[in-house]
């Protein structure tokens, strides 16, 4: 009975530790409602028909499911790095499962780990916590400035997990814990925008084929940290003002000036019993000449802008929660393939809106990284522009500071929510659904002939990011 509780528990720890390699420890929408990924985690009978036959190389098969992206393996040695240099690192740190309190004399699957902790060997039973053990712990308690008890009691087994960590050390944590959000494979060619470092980058077999400044969300507007497929291009988009800017802006402007929309360059088109107001496509576009298409329950995207000039800020947290590409029309080049150079799909401009879509999908990943280590282990910070690694790091007990308020949430009592709490109801999910690609293929990057032009249908609210949260 006591072997078979034992076996029932390791193998507990073992599903445990697959799930929180694979991102488990937290649930990411709980700490914001703009953080969105789909987990990939491991199913428990996965993770034991696995283990099962694999005899000594069980820990190798359980490393292995934590992420393999040269980002993550870099932190990760950054973090062994750190931790060779602190003093009070000599021994090495253990994580116990959760279990009762251990006295002399009792047994516990848990007790190896303890045994591994402290180099005891030699014994008959390893699940046996008996007075050596005990002694081994009394001592680490005794200089943790714990009572020294020799019981495994909670407070010992927070300390064998290591002692709190500096801010350095925590911000690695934190970013290594995001790397499990994203899948385990990125795609063999697939698009990379990092929103802290306003960069998007297009790699193929580990290559950088683009790389290009974005302009992402404001922190009252945040661009959504979740991973999608890109399907189709919009070149000569145009764009309906959504429902808020209107009953905002254009409703008392028509009031005062029944000519106000038109002398914007904007047209106010009928609907059922009321009105919407769309812009069309041309130079002065809020989408710029061409947009990129990854359907999602965010409704954004990537796109041009007309407002060029805001590239060359250092900080460019300026959109209402799409991605702004610099140069699109070489980035376009790269996710479309050879047969749309620049030259062709600059000749569609001024042509009508033109649907391009893709000769496959193409994996999108919209992360969230303040930390990169180089080839040399030198670490490069970078902005938390939406709080999200502060948060990240209060939800794995790695900092005690207060909690910054959620991004794009303004929250009405004096203290933001710690994470976990209900989310609050996005404006995204108040409007209608994304428009859906065309169903009909009207050019593809396979195919050498001029793409139609693709109407919208009568109700394209839907259709942007923009619509739904802002101005774009």
């Amino acid at each position: 009975a006591d072997r078979a509780e034992a076996d029932l528990k390791l193998s507990a720890a073992a599903v445990l530790y697959a799930r929180d390699a694979r991102g488990g420890r937290l649930e990411p929408s709980r700490l914001s409602r703009f953080i969105t990924p789909k987990l990939d985690l491991a199913p428990a009978d996965g993770v034991l028909t696995r283990l099962t036959p694999a005899g000594s190389g069980a820990g190798a098969l359980l490393q292995a499911y934590n992420p393999s992206q040269p980002g993550y393996l870099a932190l990760k040695a950054k973090l062994a790095s750190l931790r060779a240099q602190q003093p009070n690192r000599s021994v090495p740190m253990v994580r116990l499962p959760k279990g009762p309190a251990l006295k002399a004399g009792m047994r516990d699957p848990r007790v190896p780990l303890i045994r591994a902790r402290f180099g005891i060997s030699g014994a008959q039973d390893a699940t046996a916590y008996d007075e050596g053990v005990a002694t081994a712990v009394a001592s680490f308690q005794r200089e943790r400035g714990l009572k020294a008890s020799g019981v495994l009691d909670p407070a010992t087994v927070a300390a064998l997990a290591g002692p709190s960590p500096g801010k350095q050390e925590a911000d690695i944590l934190a970013n290594m814990e995001r790397w499990r959000w994203l899948p385990a494979d990125l795609g063999r060619t697939h698009v990379f925008v990092n929103i802290p470092e306003y960069k998007v980058r297009v790699v193929r077999d580990g290559r950088v084929l683009d790389e290009a400044r974005t302009i992402v969300g404001k922190p009252d507007s945040p661009t959504p940290i979740f991973s999608g497929e890109m399907t189709y291009a919009v070149v000569n988009p145009s764009w309906t003002v959504p429902p808020s800017i209107l009953k905002s802006q254009f409703l008392p402007g028509l009031a005062r000036d029944p000519n106000y929309a038109a002398r914007l360059g904007y047209q106010v088109v009928k609907r059922g019993n009321g009105i919407a107001i769309r812009q069309p496509p041309g130079e002065r576009n809020a989408l710029g000449f061409i947009k990129f298409m990854f359907p999602n329950d965010h409704a954004v995207y990537l796109h041009d802008t007309p407002n060029r000039t805001l590239f060359s800020r250092s900080e460019r947290a300026l959109s209402h929660g799409c991605v702004r590409v610099d140069d699109p029309f070489r980035f376009a080049q790269a996710v479309l393939g050879p047969r749309w150079p620049t030259e062709r799909l600059k000749a569609l401009i001024g042509k009508g809106e033109r649907t391009v879509m893709l000769p496959e999908k193409l994996p999108v990943h919209l992360a969230y990284f303040t930390l990169e280590a180089d080839s040399t282990g030198a670490l490069r910070s970078l902005p938390d522009l939406y709080g999200v690694n502060a948060r990240v790091k209060v939800a794995l007990g790695l900092s005690t500071e207060a909690l910054p308020p959620e991004a794009g949430h303004k929250p009405k009592g004096p203290a933001p929510k710690p994470p976990g709490a209900a989310p609050h109801r996005d404006l995204a999910q108040q409007q209608p659904a994304p428009r859906p690609a065309p169903r009909r293929p009207v050019a593809t990057a396979t195919e050498p002939g001029e793409p139609v032009v693709v109407q919208p249908p009568p109700d394209d609210y839907g259709e942007t990011g923009a619509i739904r949260r802002g101005w774009w």
